[in-house]
């Protein structure tokens, strides 16, 4: 394996997590710092959540990733952002959590092998050694003082009942050394044995953690939730705890959501195969034979592609059978196994059973390099139980095939995990080979969807208000039954059905007695919801006549049929929103702008301004008062600064002694420490060396000093740098976007543009009606994303009105920061989200032009001086295929006069 690209969501968390880390510093406090954090990126501030174990100002936050989404990656990655933006310390002890060995036992292999992604994430933090809970009870203080050191260890391994546990708290001789030179605070801060006068500090790996104050990940987080995992947690006095998880605690003791991640990203950037396709089918040999055409259909579409080019991929079955049952016939996994051998002539080597007894794929890994993936590897179809081995991960598995009628949620939660991720995180050609399938013995489709919706949203971490749209029906006759697909945008008339007699409905299930109301004034049988077949014989016996019984039938019929009415938004209806994007000619070939980084211009970095600000020496002051463990109580700014961080920097100062560096050597680890790679290293180093002697020259500013303080140093420089860099690429946009012969540079065009996919649309809160309530008849989308005022609402009124006279064809509320999911114009410091897309009328079967809407209150319009010229930029350079307007004051014959005749 090699390292791989973050996707963009995942390197939109990673900066979360920096932003979070600076603010903590920046700020007050770790809970103001969470509050701001959120508010800037999501416009959303959300309350901090203290745990009463914790002190009050601890970093303590959340990243919700659902099920394929890379956490143990971004968890890997976040590690050199602790060392650099939380810790500000050249190493770190990690002490990394996992809800089980099998799942530890995998984790300590991925992290230690230098090929893997983990670990050469990881690895972003300098020198590294993972190790597990037992060599760690034997890690020397030079491997805690020369790299950062992550313990892998399951959360049971610290609970007081296991002999693990146990240890960890026991003295032990190998790690004596490791306390000969503590400081009377130092040994204050230890856990003793006994009490009085008999108290003794044990040499154990807990007082060692406590001494290195780690940093705690926290995997699958939402399993340890107790007072009981806090206060384990808290006897380490971690420097923070990180969770990750799909489904975090937000009622019982509430998680800090620092980021979350939507299923519908996951999708939009290719790690995740939606929707699912599901089908039910009564007879459980039908069903299987159904899930072996499909498997046999995707097998056809991917050898196609292999002929092509694209990497090899052999479709997987995982079936979820049934436990044995003394004296009772079941669907077992033997049973299941004889019928594809018996009656569909499947090779045995092409089985394999995974239960707790059965050890299938254990044997597959040992037998072939690459597992189950490896193409020599024949296996097609996988028979399971309850569970398949924790942390068992093939994304060729494609088709869930359930024996159970979904009634073992853990089992299904798990295999669904399985079958959803994409082969080699990118979509295939063949449409097909992007979704998932199960399969499902079951009478009732509309019950075995809302189930298999509820184990995406209570085990893949799916949220509620976007599953709809990921469990669709394969038969169209099923579709209709499935009235929760359709997310509310469906109207179901009663059917009222005359009897000659009254129905005894005391006599049928609650189920079907639920869906339908007798009238005994008027004699009518009247029928709510929808009736399947099945349901409409069980309520013909609750009356006795032939004629009644026909009557049921046919009003059941008409039930699930005429009395539907299916309101389809432009993306169900198969409609294409795609709009053109500005590129930019880059040594005359033409590349999507996105990054102003492109840009050609000269930038070098002159000694000259290579001078600590009258803030920069602010902060080295107040960063000074923190290491020696002094009070302080404002930071260079101005703010108040909470005692937390303040005495963890103290703490780590303490065990971790600086090398003292001459300024030449100082100056290398600083620019070594800079990523800045479009500088040369010679402009970089006469930078640093400058900065670095301006700063010597101080008073008070001594190489002990600073040798101390490199972190926050580097932290300024790169601050410094950036700024730097801002001007030039400021500059260089200018002049390439609005200069002379611009257009001879830029240029809008078709060849790169952004599409509105069917199923990638995430906004982070859906407008809940807060501004007011309209019907919003032709939003692409069922969803639509929140506004941020009432007057933004009232645009999108508007247009919506406009639409529904036919004067735009549909629309959308574009999303911020949601990549995959929203369009942007590329500005000199950012990026530009116009609030509303719209898809003109065409002509002839062409599509019309884009339409791109911004409102701005009065007291904003000022400052939006540069989106309204990359917005008109982008209608000028787009022969007309484009128009852009902002709008303020509720002037909405501002965006008529856009929409021509």
């Amino acid at each position: 394996m090699t390292a791989f690209a973050a996707k963009t969501y995942q390197q939109q968390v990673l900066d979360s997590v920096e932003a979070y880390f600076k603010a903590c510093h920046e700020l007050p406090s770790a809970s103001i710092a969470f509050t701001a954090t959120t508010e800037r990126l999501w416009g959303h501030g959300n309350p901090y959540n203290p745990l009463a174990v914790f002190p009050a100002d601890m970093p303590y936050f959340c990243l919700r990733v659902p099920t394929g989404g890379g956490k143990t990656w971004l968890a890997a990655k976040s590690v050199a952002l602790v060392n650099t933006h939380l810790l500000r310390s050249e190493h770190c002890v990690v002490l990394w959590l996992v809800p089980s060995k099998p799942i530890r036992e995998q984790t300590i292999k991925a992290l230690k092998d230098r090929h893997h992604p983990y670990h050469l994430a990881l690895r972003e933090a300098g020198p590294v050694t993972v190790m597990d809970l037992d060599e760690a009870k034997s890690v020397t203080r030079a491997t805690l003082d020369t790299s950062t050191t992550v313990i892998v260890a399951t959360r049971q391994a610290f609970q007081v009942e296991e002999e693990e546990c146990r240890k960890v708290y026991q003295s032990s001789g190998a790690l004596m050394h490791h306390f000969d030179t503590l400081s009377p605070d130092q040994r204050d801060a230890l856990l003793c044995d006994g009490e009085g006068g008999e108290r003794t500090v044990p040499y154990s790996l807990a007082n060692v953690l406590r001494l290195r104050r780690p940093f705690v990940v926290v995997d699958e987080a939402h399993n340890s939730r107790t007072e009981l995992a806090f206060d384990m947690l808290a006897r380490f006095r971690p420097s923070g705890v990180m969770e990750l998880t799909a489904t975090p605690d937000m009622e019982r003791t509430p998680s800090n959501v620092l980021h979350s991640v939507s299923a519908a990203e996951l999708k939009a950037e290719e790690m995740i195969k939606l929707p699912v396709v599901l089908e039910t089918e009564p007879n459980w040999q039908q069903c299987l034979a159904d899930a072996i055409g499909r498997r046999e259909a995707l097998q056809q579409l991917a050898d196609e592609e292999c002929r092509g080019g694209v990497a090899y991929l052999r479709p997987l079955v995982l079936i979820q059978s049934e436990p044995r049952r003394a004296g009772v016939e079941t669907l077992d996994y033997e049973r299941v196994r004889n019928e594809l051998i018996a009656n569909h002539g499947i090779p045995p080597a092409e089985i394999v059973v995974a239960t707790g007894e059965e050890k299938g794929l254990e044997q597959i890994d040992d037998g072939f390099k690459l597992g189950i993936a490896d193409p020599a590897c024949p296996v097609k179809f996988v028979i399971t139980q309850k569970a398949l081995a924790e942390g068992w991960d093939c994304p060729f598995a494609y088709i869930l095939v359930s024996m159970a009628s979904l009634s073992s949620a853990t089992a299904v939660e798990q295999l669904l995990g399985r079958v959803l991720r994409q082969p080699g995180a990118s979509h295939r050609q063949a449409k097909a080979l992007n979704q998932s399938y199960a399969f499902v013995v079951s009478r009732n489709f509309a019950e075995t969807a809302g189930a298999l919706r509820d184990r995406l949203v209570a085990g893949a971490g799916f949220e509620r208000r976007e599953v709809a749209d990921f469990v669709t029906a394969a038969r169209a006759e099923q579709s209709r039954l499935d009235l929760e697909g359709y997310g509310g945008r469906v109207v179901v008339s009663p059917v009222v059905v005359p009897m000659s007699e009254k129905p005894n409905l005391k006599a049928v299930p609650k189920a079907v007695r639920d869906k339908v109301s007798w009238d005994g004034k008027l004699n009518t049988l009247t029928i709510r919801t929808p009736l399947t077949e099945d349901e409409a014989e069980v309520l013909k016996t609750s009356v006795s006549s032939e004629s009644a019984a026909q009557a049921i039938v046919e009003a059941a019929e008409v039930s699930r049929t005429t009395a539907i009415e299916f309101f389809q938004t432009p993306a169900e209806l198969g409609e294409r929103f795609r709009v053109p994007q500005l590129a930019l000619r880059v040594q005359g070939e033409l590349h999507l702008f996105d990054d102003p980084e492109v840009l050609e211009y000269p930038w070098e970095l002159s000694p000259y301004d290579a001078a600590p600000t009258v803030d920069d020496l602010s902060v080295l002051g107040a960063g000074l008062k923190v290491s020696e463990g002094g009070e302080i109580d404002v930071d260079g700014s101005g703010h108040i600064v909470s005692r937390f961080l303040p005495e963890l920097q103290r703490d780590l100062g303490l065990v971790y002694q600086p090398e003292h560096w001459d300024a030449l050597r100082l100056a290398t680890w600083l620019c070594k420490n800079l990523p800045e790679p479009v500088l040369t290293h010679a402009s970089k180093q006469a930078f640093v060396a400058a900065w670095l002697a301006d700063l010597l020259s101080r008073d008070g500013f001594s190489l002990a000093r600073v040798n101390l303080q490199k972190f926050l140093l580097r932290n300024l420089l790169e601050a410094r740098i950036r700024e730097l860099r801002k001007k030039a690429v400021g500059k260089a946009f200018q002049q390439t976007l609005f200069g002379a012969d611009a257009s001879s540079r830029v240029t809008v065009t078709d060849q790169y543009a952004f599409e509105f996919h069917t199923q990638a649309y995430a906004p982070i809160r859906d407008y809940d009606g807060r501004f007011g309530v309209f019907d919003f008849r032709k939003h692409f989308y069922g969803r639509i994303g929140d506004f941020d005022s009432k007057e933004e609402f009232e645009c999108a009124c508007q247009l919506d009105m406009l639409a529904q006279q036919g004067r735009i064809q549909f629309w959308v509320r574009n999303l911020v920061r949601r990549e995959g999911c929203s369009f942007f114009l590329q500005k000199a410091d950012g990026r530009f989200y116009p609030d509303f897309l719209c898809q003109l009328p065409g002509i002839g079967g062409h599509p019309g032009p884009v339409l791109a809407v911004e409102y701005k209150g009065g007291d904003r319009w000022n400052a939006a001086e540069d989106d309204r010229l990359i917005g008109g930029l982008w209608a000028n350079l787009s022969d007309g295929r484009c128009r852009f307007v902002m709008v303020k004051d509720k002037r909405w014959d501002w965006i008529e006069a856009c929409l021509g005749s």
